[in-house]
C-alpha cells in the first residue's frame, strides 16, 4: 500500500455532502481514530455471524469454512476498492458520491437511496431481533415495548454529537471483539486437547461425518450465499471516516486490517466450530453454533453468555444502521437528490435526516406487527439483495475513477486496489456469480426479483431527474 503523510492527505472536496443545504452548518469531525479503528474491527462481527451461520453450517457442513473464505475474499476486494475511493475523496455519502462522479447522477441516486432503504429496514429487523432476546429474559413483556425503548435510545444517541455514536460503537465493538476472541482461544485449546475435559479431535469431524462436502457442491453454494450476506455492513466505516479528523488515515487503517479481521473472526470461528463438534449435531440447530460449542466445552451459562453477546451485536447494528442511513440520506439531500428541508445540520448532526431514518425504521417495525407475511415481507425482499447492488456500483465506480485519478491526481491514490484492473474485474465476476446462484434458489430468486425491480424504479427516477436537470447521461463534471 502506498501512503502519503497526513499533511498531504486529500482534503474533502467541494460538494462532498458535508455542507447542509442553506444551513451554513457542516457535519462535525468528532470521531476519533480509536472510534474508527473499533468501528472497523467490530463492524465485521455482526448478528449475521452469531445467528446466520447456523443455516450456513446446516447447508454446507464443514465446507462452510471454504464458503466463508471465498465470500470473504470477495468482500476484501470490495473493501479495498471502496478504501481507494474513500481515501482519495472522503465523503459522508461514500460510494454514492463516488458513483455519481464516476458513472452519473442517476447512479449516485440509485445506490444511495437503495443503501438507505437497506439500512432502515435492517434497523427494524435488528430491533425486532433484540426484542426477541429480551423476551427470553422477560417473558411477560411485549416485543413492541423493547423495540420502542431501543429506538428511542439510539435515535437519541444519533441526534446528539457524533462522538456519542462513536463511544457507543467503541464499547459495543470492544465487547464483541472480546467475546469472539475468548471463543477462538477456548476453541483452539479444545482442538489441541489442552482444555481440561477435552481431547484433540483431529480431522474426525471435518471428514468423518459425511466428508468435507456432505451435501455436495449444491450445499456449498447455499452456504456461500448465506456467508455473503453475513458480511453486510462493513461499508459503514467509510461513511464514518468522513466525520473524523483524519479520514484518509482512518480509511487506510480499516482497509489494511480487513484481511486478517475477516480471516480471524469469520473463517477462523467457522473452522473451530466444525472441527470441535460434528456439523450435524442437533445442538447447532437448537441453540446455535457458538452456544453448541461452549456447551460441549462445559462452559457455565453458555447460552446466557451468548444471548448477551448477540444482544450487544444487534443493538450495535441498530445504532450503526441508524447512523449510516442518516448520513447517506443527508448526503443525497445535500446533493439535491432529496427534499432540501431534511438536509439541515445543527450541532454538526443532520438531525432531520436521523429522524427520517428512525421514522422509516419504526414504520417497518409496525408493518412487521400488522402485516408480517405481506407488506413487511415485501419490504425485506426489496432490500434482500441490495448489498450486491451496492457492491456492483462500488466496483464499477472504482474501475472508472481509478483511471481518472491516475491521469489527473495520482497523489490521491493513498490506498491502491491490488492488481488493478484484473482484481476489479474478478470482483465484478464474483458479484455476477452470486446473483446467478440466487436465481437457482426459489426464496433467493424472489428477493433478487424484488430488489431488481426496486433498483430499476430508482434508476429510472434518477435518470429522469438527471435529464430534467440537464446533467446528461455521463459522470458528473468536476
Amino acid at each position: 500500500m502506498n501512503r502519503t503523510p497526513s499533511s498531504a492527505a486529500p482534503a474533502r472536496e467541494h460538494g462532498d455532502a458535508v455542507q447542509g443545504p442553506g444551513s451554513g452548518s457542516t457535519l462535525s469531525n468528532g470521531l476519533k481514530q480509536r472510534h474508527l479503528s473499533m468501528i472497523a474491527l467490530g463492524g465485521v462481527i455482526g448478528a449475521g455471524l452469531f445467528v446466520g451461520s447456523r443455516e450456513g453450517i446446516a447447508a454446507a457442513g464443514p465446507s462452510i469454512v471454504l464458503a466463508y473464505a471465498v465470500s470473504g475474499a470477495l468482500v476484501m476486494l470490495i473493501m479495498r476498492m471502496l478504501g481507494e475511493m474513500a481515501a482519495a475523496n472522503p465523503a459522508s455519502g461514500s460510494f454514492s458520491v463516488h458513483a455519481e462522479r464516476s458513472i452519473g447522477s442517476w447512479a449516485g441516486f440509485t445506490v444511495g437511496w437503495m443503501f438507505t432503504a437497506l439500512l432502515c429496514v435492517a434497523v427494524a429487523a435488528e430491533a425486532l431481533g433484540a426484542a426477541d432476546v429480551m423476551l427470553q429474559w422477560f417473558p411477560g413483556t411485549e416485543p413492541w415495548m423493547w423495540v420502542l425503548l431501543f429506538m428511542v435510545i439510539f435515535t437519541g444517541t444519533n441526534l446528539t454529537a457524533v462522538s456519542n455514536f462513536g463511544e457507543f460503537e467503541f464499547w459495543f465493538a470492544a465487547l464483541k471483539v472480546a467475546a469472539i476472541g475468548i471463543f477462538l482461544v477456548l476453541g483452539l485449546l479444545a482442538i489441541f486437547g489442552v482444555l481440561p475435559g477435552t481431547h484433540a479431535p483431529g480431522t474426525s469431524h471435518l471428514t468423518g461425518d459425511g466428508g468435507f462436502l456432505p451435501k455436495g457442491v449444491d450445499g456449498l453454494m447455499v452456504g456461500l450465499l448465506a456467508s455473503v450476506f453475513a458480511y453486510g455492513g462493513l461499508e459503514t466505516v467509510t461513511i464514518a471516516a468522513a466525520e473524523s479528523k483524519d479520514p484518509v488515515r482512518g480509511v487506510a487503517g480499516a482497509v489494511r486490517t480487513a484481511m486478517w479481521r475477516i480471516a480471524l473472526f469469520y473463517v477462523g470461528s467457522m473452522a473451530i466450530i466444525v472441527t470441535v463438534i460434528p456439523w450435524s449435531a442437533p445442538s447447532i440447530a437448537k441453540s446455535g453454533p457458538y452456544v453448541a460449542v461452549l456447551d460441549y466445552l462445559k462452559i457455565p451459562a453458555a447460552g446466557q453468555i451468548m444471548n448477551v453477546v448477540i444482544l450487544i451485536a444487534l443493538l450495535s447494528a441498530v445504532n450503526a444502521n441508524l447512523y449510516g442511513s442518516s448520513r447517506m440520506a443527508y448526503s443525497l439531500i445535500s446533493r439535491g437528490q432529496g427534499p432540501a428541508f431534511l438536509g439541515k445540520v445543527s450541532g454538526g448532526v443532520p438531525r432531520r435526516a436521523v429522524l427520517l431514518c428512525a421514522a422509516f425504521g419504526f414504520f417497518a417495525v409496525l408493518l412487521s406487527f400488522l402485516w408480517p407475511d405481506t407488506l413487511f415481507q415485501w419490504l425485506l425482499n426489496m432490500v434482500g439483495a441490495a448489498v450486491l447492488v451496492v457492491w456492483g456500483f462500488i466496483a464499477t465506480a472504482q474501475l472508472r475513477m481509478r483511471r481518472t485519478l491516475e491521469r489527473e491526481a495520482p497523489e490521491k491514490l493513498v490506498v491502491k486496489m491490488w492488481a488493478f484492473p484484473v482484481l476489479t474485474w474478478v470482483a465484478l465476476a464474483g458479484i455476477v456469480a452470486v446473483l446467478l446462484l440466487m436465481l437457482r434458489d426459489e426464496n433467493q430468486r424472489i428477493q433478487l426479483l424484488f430488489t431488481g425491480g426496486f433498483g430499476v424504479v430508482l434508476a429510472v427516477v434518477g435518470l429522469v431527474r438527471q435529464q430534467s436537470l440537464g446533467k446528461g447521461a455521463g459522470p458528473a463534471k468536476k
